[in-house]
């Protein structure tokens, strides 16, 4: 199983509140980077996870998709990044403990 993250208008960096809120996980984001959708494959996901953009979503072909109305952590004080990190976490959790997909 592999995930993908990608944004409709990446801004190039990542932002350095995400970098302190995931090292606090222990999982460094360094590693990666800011990408487009354009980047992801080209393939039907088992599940697509949109956060706040409704109907202005670009379409991405899955199996399950749904839309996380949750706050986009940009702007936020550090507590409550950190807060959106935990949420997104819990969700990303059940979804896969939910999926019909292979587990590996």
């Amino acid at each position: 199983m592999a995930a993908f993250s990608a944004g409709s208008r990446p801004s190039g960096q990542i932002n350095p509140k995400a970098i302190d809120a995931m090292r606090e996980i222990g999982y460094d984001l360094t590693i990666h980077r800011s990408k487009s959708l354009r980047e992801i494959p080209n393939t039907e996901f088992d599940f697509v996870a949109t956060m706040g953009c409704g109907d202005e979503c670009p379409f991405i072909r899955a199996k399950k998709r749904e839309d996380w109305e949750i706050p986009d952590p940009k702007n936020l004080s550090p507590r409550d990044f950190q807060s959106v990190r935990d949420q997104i976490e819990k969700r990303v959790i059940a979804i896969l403990n939910n999926l019909d997909a292979p587990k590996t």
